[in-house]
């Protein structure tokens, strides 16, 4: 299911990062004002672009506005054409598909929050913060960026939260010490979002049990041999062929049965599948729930998988 929205604004925000408002439409080109489904903080939504590409940003607004969801978007020369597009083309006015959202970093109930964000690795954590200090409970933001003028909310985080907010401008300041946080947080939740080196930093020195981390890449893992393997779609009763060369999402589609799909790296969750029989082989990185798996990593351990399709 998708919902129409037409981009209302277009901010710059910081070097080489736009702020992206999106308004729910009646169904009438251009008439804003339809309530948008709801979310929660660390959820996401795929944003359909007229190109024809669909990318995952996370949800940086206020969960409590229905009408509007606000992204933001980094420039990224090596993209795929997404950030291209949206830096270069997308214009106020724009009807544009979005997705329900969908959560995999929900923030879970804590007595004290620690907040690490890495760069544009800011917005799943902006709206938690918003929560946590709403209800009172403490909550601390490290903040890391290259330099202060590339990272966004800059002006917003400091207005609203003052000294719950710490900001590292690495290139002046050097990287934060985060085996230092990490000894003076002992019974803290931790949320990361960032590049790969600070979330494995902040991995080797959170326990697993105490750290909640989003990446914006898979991690790099290898795996068994690609082996074919057959899917039958429980309610159209028909089996496909999944070729060892081939993923499940593009062998699904190519006999007929098109699977949304966004990142196709298995971090975003939209081509989830719900799994009736057989065992799956799980490549994704945001951890299946059980009885769901996502098609475009991951595979087959057993010789066949009933899908409900």
């Amino acid at each position: 299911m998708t919902q129409r929205t037409v981009v209302d604004r277009i901010d710059p925000i910081a070097e080489g990062v736009v702020s992206v408002v999106l308004r729910g439409t009646t169904g009438t080109a251009g008439t804003a004002g339809a309530r948008l489904a709801p979310w929660e903080p660390g959820a996401h939504i795929d944003l359909t672009l007229p190109n024809w590409l669909t990318r995952q940003y996370s949800l940086c607004g206020d969960p409590a506005d229905r009408e509007s969801y606000r992204i933001a978007v980094r420039y990224d020369p090596l993209s795929r054409g997404g950030s291209e597009y949206v830096h270069r083309f997308l214009r106020q006015g724009r009807t544009v598909e979005v997705s329900l959202p969908r959560n995999h970093f929900p923030l879970q109930p804590a007595p004290e929050y620690l907040f690490l964000a890495g760069g544009i690795g800011i917005t799943p954590l902006l709206p938690m913060l918003r929560a946590a200090t709403a209800a009172g409970i403490p909550a601390t933001l490290v903040y890391v960026g290259r330099s202060a003028a590339t990272m966004p909310f800059l002006d917003e985080l400091r207005t609203r939260y003052g000294d719950r907010v710490r900001v590292v401008a690495a290139r002046r300041h050097g990287r934060p010490d985060l085996t230092a946080l990490a000894a003076h947080a002992p019974g803290t939740l931790v949320y990361c979002c960032g590049p790969a080196p600070m979330v494995a930093a902040a991995e080797a020195v959170f326990p697993a049990e105490r750290l909640r981390t989003e990446r914006f890449q898979p991690v790099t893992r290898t795996f068994g041999p690609d082996t074919e393997f057959e899917a039958v779609c429980a309610r159209s009763g028909r089996t496909v062929r999944v070729p060892a060369e081939e993923s499940l999402l593009d062998a699904l589609t190519h006999a007929g049965h098109p699977v949304p799909s966004g990142c196709r790296e298995g971090v975003c969750g939209s081509c989830e599948l719900t799994v009736l029989d057989g065992e799956p082989d799980h490549r994704d990185d945001i951890g299946a729930p059980t009885g769901r798996m996502y098609a475009c990593v991951s595979r087959a351990r057993s010789p066949r998988l009933v899908l409900d399709l």
